[in-house]
Order: C-alpha cells, then sequence, then structure tokens
C-alpha cells in the first residue's frame, strides 16, 4: 500500500512510530517490572484498600516513568505540534484566546486544532501557578494519567466487589497503556474519565444502590455528599467533550454503571445539573462546540489522515488496541464478556471458589464500544496508540478472571510493554 502511494504516512504501520532497537536503557524498567510481578499480587492481597489504591497509583507512576526514561519524560510534549507550542501566543488573557478560537483554530498546533480548547488552558494554568516549562507539564499529564489505575479500581470495587478489584490492580498498574501515559495529553483525558466514572460508581453505592449484594450497604453517605459526589462526577463528565471530542463515546461507560447500579433519583438530578457546568461556561465565554467540531473536521479533510486507507486501519487500529491491552486481558476478555451475558454470578476456574461477578465484563463492554464507535467512523484512521489511552485502560479489568496470584499473565503483560518500548520509538 506505501508503494502504490496509499499510505504516505507511518513508517511503522499500524502504529505511528519507527522501528528501532534498545536494550541496555531499558534495563531500570526491566528491574521495576520484575519486582512488580514478584510483589504486586501479595500486596494486592494483603494491604488495606486506601493504601492499596496509594501504592497503585505511585506503582503506575513509577511504570510509566520507567519505561519512557530512555527517551526523555517530557520529550513529547516540546515537539511544535504539541499543546506547549501554542502556550506563548495565548499571553496573559485566555479568555479573549477562546473567544477567538474557532476562527483562528486552523493556525494552531496539530493537537491543538485537533481538540477543544480546555487541555490547553488547563496547560495555561499550570504555567499561570509558577509551573512553567514541558517538566512541570509532564509531571502533571503522568501523576494524573497514572492516578487512573485508583479509580478504575474503586468503580470496579463498587461494581463487582473488593476481591474482584484487588486481583485487577497489579494488572492496571503493570499494563502496556503505560507506554503511552509517559507523556501523552490523553493520558490526562484518561484520569479525567476515570475519576468522573469513579465519582458516579460511589455516588450510587452511596445512595445504597444494592447491585444484587455486591455493595455493601454500609456505604451510605450523608445526605451532603449523597449530592456533592455526583455533581463532582456529572462536572467531570461535562468537560470530557471540551477536552476532546473523541471521549465522546467514552459516556458508554458511566451509562453502564448507571445502568448497573440504579441510583435514586437526587444523585441522578446532581449527577445531570454537574454536566451541564462546562458546557454553560464555555458558551458563555464564547466557544461554540458545534464550531470547533466542524474546524477540526475541516483540518482533518486537508491533513494526511484523511488520506489514510480506511479499510487498513479498521482492522489496524484495533490491533493497536490489543498491543494497549496486552495479552492477559485478551485471553481474559471472551470469558469476562461471557459472564456479562450470563446469569448475575458465573463460576470461573481458578477463582479460589470465588465467583466473579458478570458485571465485571460490563466495563470492557462499555470501553470496547466506544472504540468500535470511534474505529467504525473512520476519523481515527492510525495515531490512535493515545486515542484509546481513555479506553484501553478499563479493558484491562477483565484481567481480574485470572487465578490469584496471575504471575505468568502479569509477566505476558510487562513482557510485552518491554518489547514494544524496546522495538518502537514513538513519537509521545
Amino acid at each position: 500500500m506505501r508503494r502504490a502511494g496509499a499510505m504516505p504516512v507511518d513508517a511503522f504501520p499500524p502504529l505511528h512510530a519507527q522501528a528501532r532497537l534498545l536494550l541496555r536503557p531499558l534495563l531500570p524498567a526491566v528491574a521495576f517490572g520484575l519486582v512488580g510481578v514478584a510483589v504486586l499480587p501479595v500486596t494486592a492481597r494483603r494491604l488495606p484498600w486506601r493504601p492499596l489504591l496509594a501504592v497503585a497509583w505511585l506503582g503506575s507512576v513509577g511504570w510509566a516513568v520507567m519505561l519512557q526514561l530512555p527517551d526523555g519524560i517530557s520529550r513529547p510534549l516540546t515537539t511544535p505540534t504539541e499543546y506547549l507550542a501554542e502556550l506563548p501566543a495565548m499571553g496573559d488573557d485566555p479568555v479573549d484566546w477562546l473567544r477567538a478560537f474557532t476562527m483562528e483554530m486552523q493556525a494552531f498546533p496539530t493537537h491543538v486544532k485537533g481538540h477543544p480548547p480546555l487541555p490547553m488552558l488547563v496547560l495555561w494554568t499550570i504555567q499561570w501557578m509558577g509551573l512553567a516549562g514541558a517538566g512541570w507539564a509532564a509531571a502533571f499529564v503522568i501523576v494524573v494519567g497514572a492516578s487512573a489505575t485508583a479509580a478504575i479500581g474503586i468503580t470496579v470495587r463498587v461494581i463487582a466487589g473488593e476481591d474482584v478489584a484487588r486481583r485487577a490492580v497489579p494488572f492496571l498498574v503493570l499494563s502496556p497503556v503505560a507506554l503511552w501515559v509517559a507523556t501523552s495529553v490523553d493520558a490526562f483525558f484518561l484520569g479525567v474519565a476515570a475519576w468522573a466514572v469513579a465519582l458516579v460508581a460511589v455516588a450510587a453505592a452511596g445512595s445504597g444502590s444494592s447491585l444484587n449484594g455486591v455493595v455493601d450497604r454500609s456505604a451510605r453517605i450523608g445526605s451532603f455528599k449523597r449530592v456533592a459526589v455526583p455533581f463532582a462526577g456529572g462536572l467531570l463528565l461535562g468537560a470530557l467533550p471540551y477536552l476532546s471530542y473523541g471521549l465522546l463515546p467514552i459516556f458508554a461507560l458511566p451509562l453502564a454503571v448507571l445502568v448497573l447500579t440504579r441510583p435514586a433519583w437526587p444523585v441522578l438530578m446532581a449527577l445531570a445539573a454537574g454536566s451541564l457546568v462546562v458546557p454553560i461556561a464555555f458558551t458563555m465565554a464564547g466557544f461554540s462546540w458545534w464550531e470547533g467540531v466542524v474546524g477540526t473536521h475541516v483540518a482533518w479533510l486537508i491533513s494526511h489522515g484523511s488520506r489514510r486507507p480506511y479499510a487498513y486501519f479498521l482492522l489496524g487500529d484495533l490491533a493497536v488496541l490489543a498491543l494497549l491491552v496486552g495479552p492477559a486481558a485478551a485471553v481474559a476478555l471472551p470469558t469476562a464478556l461471557r459472564c456479562a451475558a450470563g446469569p448475575v454470578f458465573t463460576g470461573l476456574p481458578g477463582g479460589r471458589g470465588r465467583p466473579v461477578p458478570d458485571r465485571l465484563g460490563w466495563l470492557a463492554a462499555a470501553a470496547l464500544a466506544g472504540v468500535l464507535a470511534l474505529d467504525l467512523s473512520g476519523v481515527t484512521s492510525g495515531e490512535v496508540e493515545r486515542i484509546w489511552i481513555p479506553y484501553a485502560a478499563w479493558v484491562v479489568t477483565v484481567t481480574a478472571v485470572h487465578r490469584p496470584p496471575g504471575r505468568t499473565m502479569l509477566l505476558a503483560q510487562t513482557v510485552t510493554a518491554l518489547v514494544i518500548e524496546a522495538f518502537v520509538r514513538s513519537p509521545w
């Protein structure tokens, strides 16, 4: 296809990357991964829940940093196509920049005109706080992106129970998704989306939704928090379309949580109210979301992306998703999806006599539905390593079906990430 002129971009399709060989600089990442394989399963079983979430968060930060260390942690954010290149043009008046966004967007760097303006406003705020430079931006992106491990763990605990969540944590930490958590701004999108879904799940649990006994009714929260938590979740959900147009299908995840939990009406009302805050604020500030979509589509039409072959990337994008989620998720996915389509509890081999709730597969199914919607649309023809990040992490949750401690599958995940890093040089 490349010889025929049908694939003018991408030296290493379906990845937007180049082939290479990297060995010695990866030794710290190899050591970190092997220690994680040895320690994380035991830690996940024995550590109290809240400290476990902190360890998982820190472990995810460490794994992402170790993988990116040979290429430079902040390097991906310093290219002329990235967000930081536009920061000087914003000056001291981001509201004025926002008001003129749709009129001037075609002159912006690639990723700025390919997304709504909220990521730029967040980065401007970080700089305004005195944390200027690519290093601080990279630290922010990595820390927020890695926090998704804790947020997803909380959601799985609400939906499927603590035992299942503990079994998923080691795989969430050592997931190949970490390859693009450091450093792609889409990792920030992952963190925001994950905490939005987690807050929705916690609000449902706090309202006394029983989930057929999976959620403990002692998790009820006070009247103020019963409104504040879903409102905060709605606030983050409302921000997602203003972070990336490609996050619209991820609303399948909170929808799945709501269908499973059936929370009380006050929770739904607070969630709806929170989700309106960001759209109203941006509209009042002079930004039209729909005009932004149209402008981004125009930019895509005149770019190399629109000339990429649809049929190839229809399958190639799913191959990239397979690299992101790793072999442990691939092996577990059919079982989890069968459970989701089956009775409330289905006994799985190797679960130490403990049944795995069918609801675990719902989260992965919702994430996959979002991926398929974007893939079929054709606007994600390549460069999906970063686009799939907010979705792929949820698919990894199906690894909870593996027999604890699951070190063989956990090692397979670790090796997958190391092999990709060794042979693939990505621009982010």
